[in-house]
């Protein structure tokens, strides 16, 4: 089974979203935003910029 996103608003009325692995952990977690349009631009963001993003070590 692959990961999925999972879109919600929180108290304050933000849209969120969660991606979370096949196992259910919960691997990134969203900004707030204020339309259920742009969480879904976000989801779609991440869907298209993620997979080769580079990973940096920071000290």
């Amino acid at each position: 089974m692959a990961g999925k996103f999972e879109l919600w608003t929180d108290k304050g009325g933000d849209w969120r979203f969660n991606l979370k692995a096949s196992n259910g952990q919960v691997i990134a977690t969203s900004q707030g935003y204020a339309s259920k349009a742009s969480a879904l631009n976000g989801i779609a963001s991440v869907k298209t910029n993620a997979p080769d993003a580079e990973v940096v070590e920071i000290e």
